[in-house]
């Protein structure tokens, strides 16, 4: 095992040319890839909302259940990614190719489970989000907007989880830009779709949000196809896909191991991405234009994120491969530098956030108040972010080096225990103020911050998960 070796200061928290040449080539791809997804889905919404503020809120609605769906594909597939990672620094084909297998089988039963949640209790899955104040009439037309997207929606589980099965193993590959050809593709086609099917454009039917949902399907059916069948015809440079359907087998050693690492991963996305969705359900009771606000500064802020969310990517992607080279002293280099550049782009990004906090909700159709409200929450979210960047910037490193029982309990643990627990109680027990509340529960995250930096200082996390010796050891 290689020493822990004392780093110069200068050298540990700054790379020199090379190094953020190659963090420019792994995250610029997926940046670019990222900010065109946000930016049409801010089109998107800004579509939707045209229609009214009610069908705004529905699809918000529907798609903070269906993040729910995505953060269990994400956090499954994560498991089988942080072996595939460490399988590419050890040069191991074989590696690959097993964890490509683990998460085939795992989407399948992803998109069983979700079919089976959303067909069966759709109706109360959505009067969550209605608060008991609202009116009759806006509740049921609310309802009955979100049950017609979510059921056209359904049709593009399949679709979307393929093509992450694909995405995760060739991102740990380092392979970028497929995944971002892939995915602007299919968000031009689903913006042509919107402008199509939602207001009816050029003799088609004019759909609202169920246009919306029918513009989305296609699109995931057209990401899937560039995905897998360039996969396919490039074989011989994606050796891990040779083969990888003659059988299902999966060393059971391997199974094992990922499932090990792999459950916290997936029970933690799950039960964050639930707690997220109870902390939107929160601040939904103080009424539905806190929904339709909510859902403006969120969209607008995703645009935002895009940087330190792309950095997260590239953590995982640089240490990870760094620990299962066994060069530990690499990896803690790297992860210091990735960590101080996050944050440091985090606060850039953040000046250009406020900069345009009150201009972006100006061009929804919505009431007053409403924009008001959303360019408030942007305030917050800008504020907040170069706090969100470090801690996310952590997670990555410590699911990196396979300490998934960490992360579970860094990420979605805190989620409920400190985040949901206080907007909880905050909101139902107290007259404070939505922004106050929704302040107060952002800058929670602090508090992971400093357990992110504990933890990072100790490292545990610095660890070769795929070397037989050690594993064994």
């Amino acid at each position: 095992m290689e020493k822990k070796v004392r780093i110069p200061a200068r050298e540990r928290y700054f790379g020199d040319r090379a190094f953020y040449k190659q963090v420019v080539l792994l995250v610029l791809p997926m940046l670019i890839q990222n900010t065109i997804s946000n930016v049409v889905s801010l089109l998107d919404n800004v579509m939707v909302g045209q229609v009214g503020t009610l069908q705004m809120s529905a699809v918000a609605i529907v798609n903070q259940l269906m993040f729910v769906f995505y953060l269990c594909n994400f956090g499954g597939m994560s498991g089988a990614g942080i072996f595939a990672t460490q399988f590419v620094g050890a040069k191991d084909d074989d590696g690959i190719r097993h964890c490509f297998r683990f998460n085939f089988l795992l989407g399948i039963f992803l998109v069983a489970a979700a079919l089976l949640v959303f067909l069966i209790a759709p109706t109360p899955l959505i009067s969550m989000y209605l608060a008991e104040g609202t009116d009759a009439a806006d509740a049921a037309a609310t309802l009955g907007y979100a049950r017609q997207y979510l059921n056209v929606m359904l049709i593009g589980l399949l679709p979307f989880t393929v093509t992450q099965m694909y995405v995760s193993t060739l991102r740990s590959l380092g392979e970028t830009r497929l995944p971002m050809i892939a995915s602007v593709t299919a968000i031009l086609v689903n913006l042509c779709g919107n402008w199509l099917l939602i207001f009816g454009n050029l003799g088609c039917p004019e759909l609202g949000v169920v246009g919306a949902a029918i513009a989305t399907v296609i699109s995931r059916y057209v990401e899937t196809a560039i995905v897998v069948i360039y996969t396919h015809v490039k074989a011989k440079r994606f050796v891990f896909i040779q083969g990888a359907y003659k059988s299902m087998h999966i060393p059971q050693d391997l199974v094992l191991k990922i499932a090990k690492k792999g459950s916290p991963l997936l029970f933690n996305e799950f039960l964050w991405s639930a707690g997220m969705a109870m902390l939107s359900q929160c601040y939904s009771v103080r009424g539905l234009d806190v929904v339709a606000a909510t859902n403006i500064s969120s969209t607008i802020a995703n645009l935002f994120n895009v940087v330190f969310m792309s950095m997260g990517t590239a953590v995982a992607v640089m240490v990870g491969t760094a620990l299962g080279a066994g060069q530990f002293t690499e990896a803690r280099r790297t992860a210091s530098r990735l960590i101080v550049l996050t944050v440091g782009l985090s606060l850039i990004t953040e000046g250009a956030l406020q900069l345009c906090a009150v201009a972006i909700p100006n061009i929804y159709n919505t009431e007053a108040e409403v924009r008001a409200l959303a360019t408030s929450f942007l305030r917050i979210v800008g504020l907040c972010m170069p706090i969100h960047a470090f801690a996310h910037c952590c997670y990555f490193t410590l699911r990196a080096g396979g300490k998934t029982i960490v992360t579970f309990f860094f990420d979605c643990v805190f989620t409920w225990v400190i985040s949901f627990a206080v907007a909880y109680i905050l909101v139902h027990f107290t007259a404070i103020p939505i922004l106050t509340i929704y302040l107060i529960v952002s800058l929670c995250d602090f508090i992971k911050d400093i357990v992110g930096y504990i933890l990072l200082k100790s490292g545990v996390w610095v660890n070769n998960i795929v070397d037989k010796e050690e594993a064994a050891a």
